[in-house]
C-alpha cells in the first residue's frame, strides 16, 4: 500500500527488519513497551522515528484487542443543542484518549436499533443515546452484548441503563413559572414532534401537571426555524388573544420570532416570547431571549468521564441529575392587562 506522496508505506516487517528484531517484538514494543528490556525499546523506537512508520488504527486494535472508540446515536445534526452536546463529548472523550463516531436515528427506533448494531460491528466499545424510550430490539442488543452504554438528556434512577440528563418536566414547569409570576394567563406553547421523544412529551407532561389557572393551547412543529414561524403564524391566525409564547426549544422560538416579525408583532411588546435550551445565539438575538439553560456542556463532559471509567476500568456509573436553572431576558415583561 502507498500513501497520499506515491511512496510504499513503512509497514511493521520494515520495521523490525531495520532494526533487527522480530515483528511480535516491535509489536510489544508498540503496546506493552513494558515487556521489552529498554535497550530493545530505544532501538526500535528510533527505528520507527527515522522511518515516520504510524500504525494503522486497525493493527493496533488487533494488536492491541482495543479499538478505543465509542459511538453516539442522537435523533439529529441539524438541531445546534445536539452539535453542542457532541462537540463538548468529543472534547472530553479526547482526553481520555477514546475516539467518537456519530449516528443519527431521526427518532426512529427501528433506524437507532440498525445504526447501533452497526457500531458495535466496527468494534464500538461503549454507546452514548439520547432518552430513555428505544425499541425491543434495541433494549434486546444492549442485554445481550453488555456493552456500556450511557442514556443521555433525561434522568430517571429506574431505568435500566445509567441515565446523565436533566429533569425535562421541571425544566418545563421552570418556564412557565417565570411567564406566571410576569401575570401571563393566556400562553400558546410551540413544541416539536412528540413521537418517539420521551424529552418533548415529559415538557408537555410537566405543564399539563402546572395548574395555577393557565389557559395554555398547543401547537406542534418541525424542529427548526421555518417550523417555528409557521407556529407563529399559527397562533395567531384564529385572532386568539394570546400573552405570551413558550417555545419548548430555542430554534423553535428564534423561528417564533421570524413569524411574529412577519406579521407586524413585536417582542416583547405585543407579546412576550420564551424558549428551553440557552443556544448561543438566544443570548444576541434582538430582542435576546429568555430560556432555560440546559447543562449540555456539561453533560457531555460528565457522560464521556462516565462512559471511559466504564469501557475501561468496568465502574458502571450512577445516575446523575443536571439541574437547568432559568435565564431571563428582554424578550419577556410583565403583562400590564394583569398588573
Amino acid at each position: 500500500m502507498k500513501d497520499q506522496s506515491g511512496k510504499k508505506r513503512v509497514n511493521l516487517r520494515d520495521v523490525a527488519k531495520a532494526a533487527g528484531v522480530s515483528v511480535a517484538t516491535v509489536s510489544r514494543v508498540l503496546n506493552s513497551p513494558e515487556a521489552v528490556t529498554e535497550k530493545t525499546r530505544v532501538r526500535v523506537q528510533d527505528v520507527i522515528d527515522q522511518l515516520n512508520f504510524v500504525p494503522s488504527a486497525a493493527a493496533r486494535a488487533i494488536n492491541s484487542g482495543r479499538t478505543r472508540f465509542v459511538g453516539a446515536l442522537v435523533p439529529t445534526l441539524d438541531n445546534a443543542i445536539f452539535a453542542r452536546f457532541l462537540a463538548s463529548l468529543e472534547r472530553a472523550l479526547g482526553d481520555r484518549q477514546l475516539s467518537l463516531v456519530v449516528a443519527t436515528t431521526n427518532s426512529e427506533p427501528e433506524l437507532e436499533a440498525e445504526k447501533a448494531k452497526g457500531l458495535l460491528d466496527i468494534g464500538a466499545e461503549g454507546l452514548i443515546i439520547s432518552g430513555v424510550t428505544h425499541s425491543d430490539e434495541f433494549t434486546a442488543l444492549i442485554e445481550r452484548t453488555r456493552v456500556p452504554t450511557i442514556a443521555t438528556s433525561y434522568f430517571d434512577p429506574t431505568y435500566a441503563l445509567p441515565t446523565i440528563g436533566y429533569d425535562n418536566a421541571a425544566a418545563a414547569q421552570t418556564a412557565l413559572r417565570h411567564l406566571h409570576e410576569l401575570g401571563h394567563r393566556r400562553v400558546a406553547v410551540v413544541h416539536g414532534p412528540t413521537r418517539n421523544n420521551d424529552r418533548t412529551q415529559d415538557r408537555i407532561t410537566g405543564l399539563t401537571s402546572f395548574g395555577q389557572g393557565m389557559d395554555l393551547t398547543w401547537f406542534e412543529a418541525p424542529i427548526g426555524l421555518h417550523g417555528g414561524a409557521e407556529a407563529a403564524r399559527a397562533v395567531f391566525a384564529d385572532g386568539r388573544a394570546t400573552d405570551a409564547i413558550l417555545c419548548l426549544s430555542d430554534v423553535l422560538a428564534m423561528g417564533v420570532q421570524f413569524g411574529l416579525q412577519g406579521q407586524g408583532i413585536e417582542v416583547p411588546k405585543d407579546v412576550s416570547l420564551m424558549g428551553i435550551d440557552d443556544l448561543p445565539g438566544s443570548a444576541v438575538s434582538v430582542p435576546s431571549l429568555s430560556t432555560v439553560h440546559l447543562p449540555v456542556q456539561r453533560m457531555g463532559e460528565q457522560s464521556a468521564s462516565a462512559l471511559a471509567d466504564w469501557v475501561e476500568h468496568e465502574k458502571r456509573p450512577e445516575n446523575q441529575l443536571l439541574e437547568a436553572h432559568l435565564i431571563v431576558r428582554a424578550s419577556t415583561v410583565p403583562n400590564e392587562r394583569t398588573q
